[in-house]
């Protein structure tokens, strides 16, 4: 059991979808630059374009966001090799994580309450910086061990 590397196989099952482990970190560059200019200029409209990002990520999958389809166009094709293939849940999972997060930073924002937006906004800037430069994914790393736990149970 490792939280590094999001590629671990959760179940045998080969009905299960996956995607191109560099997808997410791509994703969490831009998250990252996005959180980092909502937390510069405090606008509310890149908050609520990034937890509209999240939204479809958890619900859809993180490969139906805006930010999988620049990886598939754009960047993949100039890649080299297939890449690492990971299971969807422990991304999806994440991205459920940056939702809620996103929905109490600006919750934070819409109240006036400048000191929860702030650390909300920069709680998911921080998971969203560690994928994106250490290849650690925070909210796979929850998923992991919820699933160590219910394993056990």
């Amino acid at each position: 059991f490792t939280i590094y590397g999001m590629t671990q196989t959760l179940t045998n099952s080969s009905n299960q979808i996956t995607i191109d482990a560099r997808g997410p970190r791509f994703g969490a560059l831009l998250t990252t630059i996005i959180l980092g200019i909502t937390l510069i200029t405090n606008n509310i409209f890149i908050l609520v374009f990034q937890v509209l990002v999240f939204a479809i990520g958890a619900s859809r999958g993180p490969h139906f966001t805006p930010y999988a389809y620049i990886f598939k166009k754009f960047v993949r094709p100039r890649l080299k090799g297939q890449g690492e293939q990971e299971e969807i849940r422990p991304p999806k999972f994440a991205q459920l994580v940056g939702f809620a997060i996103g929905v109490v930073a600006l919750i934070g924002a819409l109240t006036g309450e400048s000191a929860l937006f702030t650390v909300a906004a920069s709680l998911a800037f921080v998971a969203a910086f560690l994928n994106s430069a250490f290849n650690f994914c925070l909210g796979c790393a929850i998923y992991l061990r919820i699933t160590k736990l219910v394993n056990r149970a």
